[in-house]
């Protein structure tokens, strides 16, 4: 089980406006509990000790949100000055995250766990033979997804760019693991994961595992009323 994980909570929500007119996309509330506190407390429940969080649009609504979190304890990786995009933002936050494998989480995913927690499947299924890994969640049965998919996936996890056709079967479902190696020659500059992803594919060292749970998107403010809905759907069904 890694020691750490690095939240990306730094985007500007443009798509949930008017909604994040006024605060950022992972102070959304669902549930009456904001889409960061539903990622950190998934990581607290398996006992990671430490997040770092990086930030950009409204700050300091985040910052101060997010002051009094003991489990995990947070740590705050700066972007106000210059955003850095997904890539660029881990890239910066290496030296809080230390020399060993670590969690990357999206802040506008919901994961419902199957029957045992996707954080502990996904760090079970975890080698050093790979630098990153995955979680990847069906596209047919991906709520708040209207994408055409993302990528196609073998029976050991190996996967493949949807490219140019009409739709790919599994989408990224806003978790994966990935080791510090991955980031050789990187700065912290402006660059998206997909990069990362590019190179560790081509290598043979990126796998996914597929979800066996439940997985919202959280993306625009129709999602949000649309989610709960299917929430409490859930948990009545599941009385």
């Amino acid at each position: 089980m890694p020691k750490k994980a690095m939240l990306l909570a730094a985007g500007l929500g443009q798509r949930m406006r008017p909604v994040t007119d006024t605060i950022p996309k992972p102070l959304v509330k669902i549930g009456g509990k904001s889409l960061i506190d539903w990622t950190l407390d998934s990581l607290a429940g398996v006992g990671i000790g430490e997040a770092i969080v990086n930030v950009h649009y409204l700050a300091p609504l985040l910052v101060r949100h997010l002051s009094g979190r003991m489990s995990p304890r947070v740590v705050i990786s700066d972007e106000t000055e210059r955003l850095l995009d997904t890539g660029g933002g881990v890239a910066k936050a290496l030296p809080l995250l230390g020399t060993e494998a670590f969690f990357v989480c999206n802040c506008d995913a919901i994961i419902i766990d199957g029957a045992v927690p996707a954080l502990r499947r996904i760090a079970s299924a975890w080698n050093d033979g790979l630098d990153v890994l995955m979680l990847a969640h069906p596209r047919e049965t991906a709520h708040g997804f209207d994408g055409a998919g993302d990528f196609f996936i073998d029976g050991e996890g190996r996967m493949t760019r949807r490219g140019s056709a009409a739709t790919a079967p599994f989408v990224y479902a806003g978790l994966f693991i990935i080791h510090p190696r991955a980031f050789a020659g990187t700065k912290p500059e402006p660059f998206s994961l997909n990069r990362v992803w590019d190179t560790a594919i081509a290598a043979g060292r990126m796998r996914a595992l597929i979800h066996d749970g439940q997985w919202f998107h959280v993306g625009t403010p129709d999602s949000i009323g649309e989610t709960e809905a299917l929430l409490m759907q859930g948990r009545q069904a599941a009385l």
